[in-house]
């Protein structure tokens, strides 16, 4: 979880990239309830769609850039195993606990404030060390801001970034960690859009995101995500997802792997940008949700 800021609005504009007349009827029909829905948001909303079984896409304003929040947190970690499976890092080494960070401004120190993190109760390993394992599950399932820029300092930001391009995503932005103030006032910021995002879950369900014990790890990690207000609610009780949330001020997103029981999986990622408050925004993300669950012909 990252602080809350005024972010603002891009324009509302619907930019379907797929045009309904070539899609099969069930994706038209989904396509048409997705710009209906999309409409009436009041606000700027992100979608990328793919079912891995059919190869079903359906795509609206998905290369829109928004700002990553905590979604970056998934490239973070796909470098760091990148890194794992090189034998340059070991998932049981152990990893200092500290509350100091540098700017990329400008260089100067910063902490991050325990009351702003979605995990306050790392912040008392501070002066120890905890397992690299540890710092990845909390960085993804809790949305660790403290365990993020820990981690991001051993990923290092021009890697995480050269295997987004590896994967295809040219778009995702990932130049730090998080609660950098000198770096935010200058625009230095994470970015992504829905599509990247989607390539990269796609990478792990197709467990060729490093490799496939690592996609594996990752999947197993991503499905320990603690935070299910988003696409989760609009899912049946029950069905398995692997995703990531993000939240900033104006900002709220979530990006998953969905799991339906004796069927294909398939990925969602819902980007938003100006609702007023993150319940709205919440609501419209389950509600595409649970379209994109229907048209599959989930009940």
């Amino acid at each position: 979880m990252t602080r809350r800021r005024a972010v603002r609005a891009a324009p509302l504009a619907l930019l379907p990239l797929l045009a309904c007349a070539s899609a099969p009827p069930a994706t038209a029909a989904l396509e048409r309830r997705l710009d209906a829905l999309l409409a009436g948001a009041g606000a700027t909303v992100a979608v990328a769609y793919h079912d891995l079984g059919t190869g079903a896409t359906v795509l609206r304003q998905a290369r829109l850039p928004l700002h990553a929040a905590s979604t970056m947190k998934v490239p973070v970690m796909l470098a760091l195993f990148r890194e794992v499976d090189r034998g340059a890092l070991g998932l049981d080494q152990p990893v200092p606990v500290r509350n100091e960070f540098r700017s990329i401004a400008d260089g100067s120190p910063f902490a991050l404030d325990p009351a702003e993190d979605g995990d306050p109760e790392l912040y008392a390993a501070l002066g120890q060390s905890r397992p690299l394992a540890e710092l990845l599950r909390r960085m993804i399932v809790r949305s660790s801001n403290l365990a993020t820029n820990l981690l991001i300092e051993l990923a290092r930001p021009e890697r995480v970034m050269a295997l987004m391009r590896e994967l295809g995503a040219r778009d995702i932005r990932v130049l730090r960690g998080v609660e950098d103030e000198r770096a935010y006032e200058a625009g230095l910021n994470n970015t992504t859009t829905a599509y990247d995002l989607m390539l990269v879950l796609r990478a792990i369900a197709e467990r060729r995101a490093v490799t496939p014990a690592a996609s594996e790890a990752m999947l197993a990690i991503l499905s320990g995500q603690e935070f299910k207000e988003k696409i989760p609610a609009g899912l049946p009780p029950g069905v398995p997802v692997a995703n990531k949330t993000g939240d900033i001020t104006g900002i709220h997103h979530d990006a998953a792997i969905v799991l339906p029981p004796g069927e294909p999986a398939y990925v969602l990622v819902v980007l938003t940008q100006g609702f007023a408050d993150e319940a709205a925004a919440n609501a419209v993300i389950a509600e595409v949700s649970r379209a994109i669950w229907e048209a599959r012909g989930g009940r």
